[in-house]
C-alpha cells in the first residue's frame, strides 16, 4: 500500500488571481486556437470545447448547432452505421471538429471500418472511449487504429495520471481524455472509490502531454462556466462538457411536461416541457437501453436525473463563451491560448457566494 500525501485539488478549490490587462473589451479576446496534432498533419482551428459523446449530448443536432460556433462535438457511439454514413457524407466541411466515437470491441471496430471506408465520408477524428484507460487491451487497440488509419486524429481515454498520459500518446493517441468519476451523472467514485481530483489531474496530465507535443481533453467536473476557464488555465487543450450542455432541444432525452390544460370546449393546449431526462452512459438505464440490462458481473456506475429544459443550446454557449472571454480579460490574456501562461490560482475554502442558491 502507498499513500500520496500531496494535496490534490478540484475546480472548487481554487480561483484565478486577477492581473493587469491591456484589453479594452471582452470582444477582443480570441477564443479560437490553431493546433497541430502529434501523429498526423491534421490541423485544428476552433474553440476547444467538445460536447460529450453521451447519447444525450453527442447528437447530430448538437453537432450541427455547435459547428456553427466553431465548437466541437463527439458523437455518441450508438448511432447505426447508415446514419453515420449519411451524416458525415452531408457534413464533410465540418468533419475537422466532429469526432466519431467508438469502443474497443470487434463490433465497434467493424462498424467504424464500414463507415470510414465509405466513399462519401471523410472522417478525420475519432474518440476511442472506455471508462478505464489503464488496460493493456485499450493501449493495444489505440496502436492498432493508429497503424491502420494513420491519417486519423485520435482522442483516447479516460486516464488521470501523467504516466498513462505519456503511455497512450506513445501508443498512437493525439489527445488524451483526462477524468475518472468527476462527471455529474457518474457514480464511479462512490461505487469503486477510484478517481483523482480533476484540477490536479488536468495540471499533471497536461504537463506530461505537452512535453511530448501531445494534447489533453479535460472531461468532467465542470459545473459552471468558470470551471471551464479553470480547466483551460490548468493547461487543458480541450474541455469536454456533458451536464452543462444537457437539457437542450438538440439533446436526445425524454421530455417531461407539466399537466396539460384543456380549455372548456377547446382543443388540448400543449405546454412547454419543464425538464429532460439525463443519465450516465454506465447507468442502469443506459445499459438496459443498449445492452439488455446490467450484466451479473458488474454494477451500474451512473445515475439518471431530471434537468431543467433549457431551449436552444446556442444561448447557453454564448453564456459559456462570454464567461471564458471575461476570465481572459481579468487575467490579461488576449487569447485563450495565452490563458494558461497568465494563470495563477489561489486556494480557497469557498469559491463563490451561495446564499441565494448554487446556480
Amino acid at each position: 500500500m502507498r499513500l500520496i500525501e500531496d494535496i490534490k485539488l478540484d475546480y472548487t478549490d481554487v480561483l484565478f488571481v486577477p492581473k493587469r490587462s491591456t484589453l479594452t473589451s471582452r470582444k477582443h479576446v480570441v477564443l479560437e486556437r490553431k493546433q497541430q496534432f502529434l501523429h498526423t498533419s491534421n490541423k485544428y482551428n476552433g474553440i476547444g470545447i467538445i460536447s460529450a459523446n453521451m447519447d444525450h449530448t453527442g447528437t447530430f443536432e448538437m453537432a450541427r448547432a455547435l459547428s456553427a460556433l466553431n465548437v466541437s462535438t463527439a458523437l455518441h457511439k450508438h448511432y447505426a452505421a447508415d446514419e453515420l454514413i449519411t451524416f458525415f457524407s452531408d457534413n464533410n466541411e465540418q468533419n475537422h471538429i466532429i469526432f466519431y466515437s467508438m469502443g474497443i470491441s470487434k463490433t465497434d471496430y467493424d462498424k467504424f471500418k464500414q463507415v470510414y471506408k465509405h466513399h462519401k465520408t471523410n472522417i478525420s477524428a475519432v474518440c476511442i472511449d472506455v471508462a478505464n484507460g489503464y488496460t493493456t487491451q485499450f493501449e493495444q487497440f489505440i496502436t492498432k487504429i493508429r497503424n491502420e488509419f494513420p491519417k486519423l486524429t485520435i482522442m483516447a481515454g479516460s486516464v488521470v495520471t501523467p504516466e498513462m498520459t505519456e503511455q497512450l500518446l506513445l501508443a498512437g493517441a493525439d489527445i488524451i481524455r483526462v477524468g475518472i468519476g468527476s462527471g455529474s451523472v457518474c457514480t464511479t467514485r462512490k461505487l469503486t472509490g477510484v478517481g483523482y481530483p480533476q484540477l490536479s489531474a488536468v495540471i499533471e496530465c497536461a504537463d506530461a502531454a505537452h512535453g511530448l507535443k501531445g494534447h489533453i481533453c479535460a472531461d468532467g467536473g465542470c459545473t459552471m462556466p468558470g470551471d471551464i476557464s479553470k480547466a483551460f488555465g490548468a493547461g487543458a487543450d480541450f474541455v469536454m462538457l456533458g451536464g452543462l450542455l444537457a437539457g437542450h432541444k438538440e439533446c436526445n432525452g425524454e421530455l417531461v411536461y407539466p399537466s396539460k390544460n384543456i380549455s372548456e370546449g377547446g382543443p388540448l393546449i400543449e405546454e412547454e416541457p419543464t425538464h429532460m431526462q439525463f443519465y450516465g452512459m454506465s447507468s442502469a438505464l443506459a445499459m438496459e437501453k443498449y445492452a439488455g440490462g446490467v450484466a451479473d458481473y458488474r454494477a451500474a456506475e451512473g445515475k439518471s436525473v431530471l434537468v431543467p429544459y433549457r431551449g436552444a443550446v446556442t444561448d447557453t454557449m454564448h453564456t459559456i463563451l462570454g464567461g471564458i472571454r471575461s476570465t481572459c480579460t481579468y487575467v490579461g490574456a488576449v487569447s485563450l491560448k495565452e490563458l494558461s501562461k497568465r494563470t495563477t490560482f489561489i486556494r480557497v475554502n469557498q469559491s463563490h457566494n451561495t446564499i441565494f442558491g448554487d446556480e
